[in-house]
């Protein structure tokens, strides 16, 4: 009897669907597959065909945005606002993918420069890099899987999308409308399955091109190591994001930033903000203001239109949050807020002062609970936001122009956001981590570069 995957409801763990899960011979078909439509050159899709596939897609999608909202809601438990934000990013990273191809183009490469390379032309020509390995993320399940295959069908690699085990639905409905716009289905698989050994032979074998990894920094570099010869990547990972507020920072507004930024999707963001450094000139006036906020956020279903912060994607999760949350209070901190509306769901949580030692200070949280940190000197808190073995994006909140500078020139990470939160970001931006939290540029230009090839032709002239 075949396997099957129960795909449940984070936020009260109810069926949502039944769907059966792949073998290992559904995966050798299915590279097979993938290495044959490479193979065959007079197949492959022109740009024009690639561009109006994704731009149906995208129409598609527009269409029916409300049921992918939900479905968003249900199987990831983001609340069903920012779900409905999710759709419209896709639907833009869909379009972006093929207006891309617009711009995308080799380049003259000069010759004559010297007697032995007269008489000669060289340009160079775009190509697929060959079969993409995706393995994907549960935290936003449709965007993260438009950013993984659209810019490889874009440039016209075969893709095998694996999507997170708690959140496929989303990407097997948005295979579905891609096929509904054009796209042959082996120029896009799905590989659904919870044996990790099985999506360990998707990304090594020697079939793959490049690997296309989102998930813990464990798996990614662990992947990495054992990729086939030849065999490319881009790995996005997690950090634990430092934000700095100078002592000249307008309270309201960057406290309303940092409770969107730390608490949006439970906190189940890469870029989540996370470790707060506050001058200690206004660290009582920040602390009163940002507290309100926080405790005063609506926390349930996520698909009640008025939920801000929804469940945790597992059960298990709430237990190892709850369990950092109180390492943090016995070694010292101040928690305000926090506790439990069920066993999914997490009330949000500030903690003032954790210290250095503590798991929150240390480790990448995903969940909603955000750390706040006294400071004296600019200097000192730099120092300690680039202490950690991972960096993303950091941001710096204030009305004088020096330390914002000072702070943007200063912090370890591949983005810094002068008076925004650290989980800002659009489609088409260059989105990074640095150190342990990836390898690579990920943002649809560069993910398209990555997938694609240059090949050099030299003309010679008589």
């Amino acid at each position: 009897m075949k396997k099957t995957l129960h795909v449940v409801q984070a936020f009260d763990r109810a069926l949502i669907k039944e769907i059966p899960v792949d073998d290992e011979q559904a995966l050798s078909t299915k590279l097979k597959i993938a290495a044959s439509t490479l193979e065959h050159r007079n197949g492959w899709l022109k740009p024009y065909e690639r561009m109006a596939i994704l731009k149906h897609a995208a129409q598609l999608l527009a269409a029916e945005q409300e049921r992918f909202a939900r479905l968003i809601a249900q199987e990831g438990g983001k609340p069903f606002t920012d779900a409905v934000i999710e759709v419209t990013r896709a639907i833009d990273g869909l379009n972006d993918a093929a207006e891309e191809l617009r711009h995308f183009a080799g380049k003259e490469i000069p010759m004559g420069l010297t007697p032995a390379s007269d008489h000669r032309w060289a340009f160079t020509i775009k190509e697929p890099i060959g079969v993409v390995a995706a393995i994907s993320a549960f935290n936003h399940p449709l965007n993260l899987i438009v950013h993984q295959i659209a810019p490889a069908i874009a440039v016209g690699c075969p893709v095998i999308i694996k999507p997170a085990t708690t959140t496929p639905l989303c990407c097997l409905e948005l295979i579905q409308l891609l096929r509904k716009a054009g796209l042959p289905e082996a120029w896009c698989q799905t590989f659904i399955t919870e044996d990790n050994s099985l999506a360990e032979q998707l990304a090594t074998d020697e079939r793959i091109a490049f690997l296309s990894f989102i998930g813990s920094a464990k798996v990614g570099w662990s992947l990495r190591s054992k990729l086939s010869p030849g065999t490319r990547c881009a790995l996005e990972h997690g950090g634990a994001a430092p934000v700095i507020v100078d002592r000249s920072a307008n309270i309201q507004k960057t406290t309303q930033s940092l409770v969107k930024g730390g608490y949006y999707h439970a906190g189940q963001v890469c870029v989540s903000v996370q470790r707060i450094f506050v001058h200690k000139d206004i660290i009582t006036p920040f602390m009163d203001e940002f507290v309100k906020r926080v405790t005063s956020l609506r926390v349930g279903d996520p698909l009640l239109k008025e939920t801000e912060v929804g469940p945790l994607i597992l059960p298990r999760e709430t237990e190892r949050v709850m369990s950092w949350i109180d390492e943090a209070v016995d070694k010292g901190a101040q928690l305000f807020g926090g506790g439990r509306l069920s066993t999914t769901t997490l009330l949000p949580a500030v903690l003032l002062n954790p210290p250095v030692d503590a798991k929150v200070s240390q480790l990448e949280i995903f969940g909603p609970v955000t750390c706040v940190y006294e400071y004296e000197q600019l200097d000192e808190a730099i120092r300690i936001a680039n202490s950690l073995p991972v960096a993303f994006q950091a941001s710096v909140f204030s009305e004088d122009i020096e330390p914002a500078l000072k702070a943007a020139e200063c912090l370890e990470a591949s983005t810094v956001l002068i008076n925004d939160h650290t989980a800002f970001r659009t489609d088409w931006m260059p989105f990074a981590g640095l150190k342990q939290s990836g390898y690579g540029i990920g943002g649809i230009p560069w993910t398209m570069h990555d997938m694609s090839k240059e090949k050099m032709i030299v003309l010679k002239k008589n």
